[in-house]
């Protein structure tokens, strides 16, 4: 598998930045996790809108989804122009029916509900959900393809039940919109400290730390998180690509 950082902000993208948006690809088959305001735009460093095989999305927060409509509007453009964009599958939840009912578009897009209680086939890779702790339904998503592990926690507050589903993945892709001296519990987000006791007691390989909050030194995320996890920890940055 190769992970591609798309869009990496919390809340909204900070300047020329993009939030929530990344690209899995493995075996030819190129899926988009999340697709959030600013994605579409940076994305096409990395893939063109046609060349997309079908989207996930983990809730309809804005900076989750705000690109979706944009993404329907290119592939709509670029089959007038003469390129093949066959119907393109979005996945997501079906507990809020009208930005489910977003995610299909004439025959651009089709909206598939997702059932959080199975394991999801999706190209090459099957696709297992928890529900997080998130003012609005979420999902955190673990794919794995050919004996290899990513886990994307979408938003939340850390709970245990996280250890026993991120086990041994070989990237944790954590949000960590606050520093360990922050609670964002309340608001349904993990700080520094929180992703690092994660990645720990889950032992995964390696920590890539994301959502990223719009102040502060974000390098203190990374040695704040290192006080609680040893191994391999990294800042998001766009178009970092990771190997699986």
């Amino acid at each position: 598998m190769k992970l591609t950082i798309i869009g990496l902000w919390g809340g909204y993208p900070k300047k020329n930045g993009a939030s929530s948006g990344y690209l899995l690809e493995h075996d030819g088959f190129k899926l988009l996790i999340d697709c959030g305001s600013g994605v579409m735009s940076k994305m096409q460093e990395a893939v063109q809108p046609e060349e997309l095989d079908a989207v996930i999305i983990s809730h309809y927060h804005p900076d989750h989804i705000a690109d979706i409509g944009v993404l329907q509007h290119a592939r709509l453009i670029q089959g007038f122009l003469g390129k093949q964009c066959p119907n393109l599958p979005i996945y997501g939840h079906i507990f809020d029916d009208y930005e489910f009912g977003k995610l299909t578009y004439k025959q651009i897009t089709k909206g598939i509900g997702y059932d959080p209680n199975q394991v999801l086939e999706l190209g090459p890779f099957k696709v297992s959900f928890i529900k997080t702790d998130h003012p609005v339904p979420c999902y955190a998503m673990r794919f794995e393809a050919d004996g290899k592990v990513l886990v994307y926690t979408g938003d939340s507050s850390f709970k245990d039940e996280f250890i026993d589903f991120g086990k041994g993945a070989d990237v944790l892709l954590c949000e960590c919109n606050f520093y360990g001296n922050q609670n964002g519990k309340s608001a349904g987000h993990m700080n520094s400290f929180d992703a690092g006791r994660f990645a720990k007691n889950a032992a995964v390989n390696q920590l890539i730390l994301t959502h990223l909050p719009h102040y502060g030194n974000l390098s203190d995320l990374v040695s704040e998180a290192s006080q609680e996890f040893t191994g391999i920890i990294k800042l998001a940055e766009e178009f970092q690509t990771i190997s699986i």
